[in-house]
């Protein structure tokens, strides 16, 4: 895999490792995933109690968003770099409201924390890049050219 080009790029890149290493943690060790959370893990789940499977979907989630994320760094797709700070600032946001209504355990408050201050150093980058002249690519990266158009 190649390195970012980017200060930008850096920060995706390591949101996206984080990722995938948290999205295969919870599928590898949910139960690990849920106290790294604080939340409890019971020795048994009562009939009806779908923890597992929401985590399971939400791991896969995760692992999936670590990889799109290496992959906007590979390509240095920095449209996705902009997309994801305004995301990122909602995530945390909707995260941090969730801590202060009760809905989620004061720990998760980290997990609103990451997103904030990644989504803010990601902006910072785009900037740091910006006034250096870093590569662009403002749009998708464009096909590989054909062998026939290589002629």
């Amino acid at each position: 895999m190649k390195l970012p080009r980017s200060v930008a790029g850096w920060t995706i890149a390591v949101f996206g490792v984080l990722a995938l290493v948290m999205g295969a943690v919870g599928l590898l060790w949910p139960e690990a995933q849920l106290r790294m959370l604080g939340f409890e893990v019971p020795a048994t789940r009562s009939a009806g109690d779908y923890t597992g499977t929401f985590l399971l979907a939400s791991s896969m989630a995760s692992f999936n968003m670590g990889v799109y994320y290496l992959l906007a760094t590979v390509t240095e797709w920095r449209s996705f770099y902009r997309f994801t700070v305004v995301f990122r600032l909602v995530t945390f946001t909707v995260f941090t409201i969730a801590v202060l209504a009760d809905i989620a355990p004061d720990r998760f408050f980290g997990v609103a924390a990451w997103e904030g201050l990644g989504a803010v150093a990601t902006a910072v980058g785009l900037r740091v890049d910006a006034r250096r002249g870093a590569p662009l690519a403002s749009a998708a990266p464009a096909p590989a050219a054909s062998a026939d158009a290589a002629r």
